[in-house]
């Protein structure tokens, strides 16, 4: 029986979503060993991949399991029981035999959360914080984003793809109480593409952003922390 999960973490202490060699510290290592310990020895897909510190509220992994798992609740229940309080399964669905996490997925939604003034404790660890914000310029150049483009200038060096084209449908910003929200959504996104892309709106103008999407200058751009970086909704 194929099995979706729905998963929601804290990014801060684990290298990265994807299993490693020689580690369990990271999400998909801490979920596949106790699987593992439950007699499910299947590896987990993921709909993609997130780096270290990046959070998530809707990562969704699919699995087969064998037949003598069948109380999809009781799994559910036992994995959370068993998982870190940083890590938690959100619902175990069964799928079509055919469904991908990664292959099957139409549309990708990211946020990234953004706050003026100094830096605290008690948000340090899921928001990125600036002294200054140009609210008006970042909610114009956001849309520079929009559209189907070649993003090789918005990629982790070192990244292997057969294309480094993408098509964002939607790029905006809003504001929420104290709270800058950047909202991107894609048919897919490059290693670090996102972190790149604010990173930008927090460096550069418009006439430079255009320079990169349209390839014809690249400008030297750090990418924005990992700590505001959520992965919320994959759509199917």
């Amino acid at each position: 029986m194929r099995v979706a999960l729905k998963i929601a973490y804290n990014g801060t202490s684990y290298l990265g979503s994807q299993t490693q060699k020689g580690t369990k510290n990271t999400i998909l290592g801490q979920i596949e060993h106790l699987l593992c310990l439950l007699g499910i020895q299947q590896k987990l897909q993921a709909s993609g991949r997130t780096d270290k510190g990046v959070h998530a509220t809707g990562q969704i992994c699919h699995l087969d399991l064998p037949p003598f798992w069948n109380d999809l609740a009781k799994l559910q229940r036992v994995l959370n029981e068993m998982l870190p309080s940083s890590i938690s399964i959100r619902k175990v669905l069964r799928v079509d035999d055919d469904f991908h996490a990664r292959y099957s997925a139409k549309k990708r939604l990211y946020r990234y959360i953004i706050k003026e003034g100094d830096s605290n404790p008690f948000e340090e660890q899921f928001v990125t914080f600036t002294p200054s914000l140009n609210y008006r310029e970042l909610e114009q150049n956001i849309q520079l984003f929009k559209g189907t483009h070649d993003f090789s200038l918005f990629m982790k060096s070192g990244s292997k793809t057969t294309t480094n084209e993408r098509t964002i449908y939607k790029a905006f910003t809003y504001r929420y109480k104290n709270y800058t929200i950047l909202y991107f959504q894609a048919n897919g996104f490059l290693r670090s593409q996102i972190r790149l892309m604010v990173g930008a709106l927090l460096q550069h103008d418009a006439k430079k952003i255009q320079e990169m999407l349209q390839n014809t200058q690249k400008h030297k751009t750090k990418p924005a922390p990992s700590n505001g970086l959520y992965l919320a909704k994959i759509s199917y």
